[in-house]
């Protein structure tokens, strides 16, 4: 059989898609895993808060655009080590990517392990200065919080203490928002990040009892962002077992990333590269 002759036509055509790809940040795929057999990050997805400035269906109707059995692992509260670590290594043998929502106040004097975790290509986010119920203070008093863990999380990952976040995603403690504050993260351009299912990992039970009922949420959801707690002693010991049942069932990991500036909106992709978040209703 011949080939299909190659136009200039079609080079042109070629070129501009791969300019387009390339603009819209979805030209980088997941590291390989160098070991087979493990669960790996699928995919890269580029959030941009202009499109999504709030995602979780637990507090907002919109999510990220996943698909069937995608799941975006979070962790929140950390660091905390000696968990941190071990959850860091428990990532690292399933080559899993995850974003870890960092509370400033700890990670100001922790600041060789905040850049471990970017050092392992997770996405570090932000979850105020001491963790305070930011509804129940003055909006003074929550905006201090707010860019206070900011500047602390900016200060032990690039040395340079900023309120603009080199990541611009933030969740609430105990999602307690307000509109004064949504206004303001939104204002400011940084994605507030919700929940679309959680293993209630700030419950006393096993760690059996806590990978069964994460198992039975995710089973009901079938994708999600799940969120975690690294500083949780039950979650540390039931991380291995969920990424091998991931593994086992046939979910996908998928690493949320921010935009590179001025990306809009990119086109779904079932490749494992990098694609932005494109708005549409519901999950």
């Amino acid at each position: 059989m011949s080939q299909p002759r190659l136009t200039w036509r079609w080079v042109n055509a070629l070129g501009a898609i791969a300019a387009l790809l390339l603009a819209h940040g979805a030209a980088a795929a997941p590291a390989a895993c160098p070991r087979e057999g493990t669960l790996g990050t699928s995919r890269v997805l580029s959030v941009n808060p202009k499109n999504y400035p709030r995602v979780g269906l637990k507090s907002f109707p919109d999510t990220l655009p996943l698909e069937d059995g995608e799941v975006v692992l979070t962790f929140d509260d950390g660091p905390s080590p000696p968990m941190t670590n071990k959850v860091l290594a428990a990532l690292a043998r399933e080559c899993v990517r995850a974003t870890f929502f960092l509370v400033g106040q700890p990670a100001s004097g922790r600041a060789e392990l905040v850049r471990k975790i970017a050092a392992e290509g997770h996405t570090i986010g932000h979850h105020t200065f001491t963790h305070a119920h930011l509804a129940h203070i003055t909006p003074e008093q929550a905006v201090e919080e707010i860019d206070r863990g900011i500047a602390a999380d900016e200060k032990a990952l690039n040395g340079v203490e900023t309120t603009t976040p080199s990541t611009p995603f933030f969740r609430f403690p105990y999602f307690e928002s307000t509109p004064a504050t949504l206004e303001l993260l939104q204002s400011r351009g940084i994605a507030v990040f919700g929940a679309d299912f959680w293993a209630s990992d700030w419950t006393a039970m096993s760690p059996q009892g806590t990978l069964k009922l994460l198992i039975r949420r995710l089973e009901q959801a079938r994708k999600g962002i799940i969120l975690l707690h690294d500083p949780q002693p039950r979650t540390v010991a039931m991380l291995p077992a969920f990424l091998r049942y991931l593994k086992d069932n046939g979910y996908r990991v998928v690493h949320v990333v921010p935009a590179k500036p001025d990306v809009q909106s990119e086109q779904h992709s079932e490749h494992p590269a990098e694609t932005a978040a494109t708005p549409r209703e519901g999950g």
